[in-house]
């Protein structure tokens, strides 16, 4: 029984999933559900909510039978959430003055640069792979209104 309130990271993602599950089927209760063949505003949140509830559940009760890896918690690592929030950033700046390359372009460099394993030879290849599916996903088959280059 000690071993499950030690620090283990699925117990507490399947908590919080659980919790964000539970959330949005509430929330989607308050709107109305209709049926399969009819479905309304609320059946779709209220689904998803209850499968991810049922998943975090699922999981969270699988990480007390696991193989006894809860290990003390690991080091914070600042480069990686610098990483991730700059190029979250960057991507809310560019996309606004730049469009939907540069922006596209500017997050996934940034935020590969957060592992340590990633070269800059890395990152570029990524982030340019990316652009063209960006490019492809959002703006061809979606046709998602975002300027592909946008000056100011």
């Amino acid at each position: 029984m000690r071993s499950l309130f030690r620090y283990n990271k699925d117990y507490y993602g399947g908590a919080l999933m659980i919790l964000i599950g539970l959330a949005a089927a509430y929330v989607g209760k308050s709107y109305p559900l209709g049926t399969l063949a009819r479905m309304g505003p609320g059946f779709f949140p209220t689904a998803v909510g209850v499968i991810l509830a049922a998943i975090g559940l699922a999981i969270a009760l699988s990480a007390g039978s696991g193989t006894g890896e809860s290990a003390a918690h690991p080091a914070f690592d600042w480069r990686a959430w610098g990483a991730i929030i700059g190029g979250t950033l960057a991507f809310i700046v560019v996309g606004d003055y730049g469009g939907l390359v540069p922006a596209t372009f500017a997050i996934v460099f940034i935020s590969a640069l957060g592992d340590k394993e990633n070269t800059l030879k890395q990152a570029l290849w990524l982030s340019l792979g990316m652009v063209v599916i960006a490019i492809v996903v959002f703006w061809w088959a979606l046709q998602l209104q975002f300027n592909l280059f946008r000056w100011g």
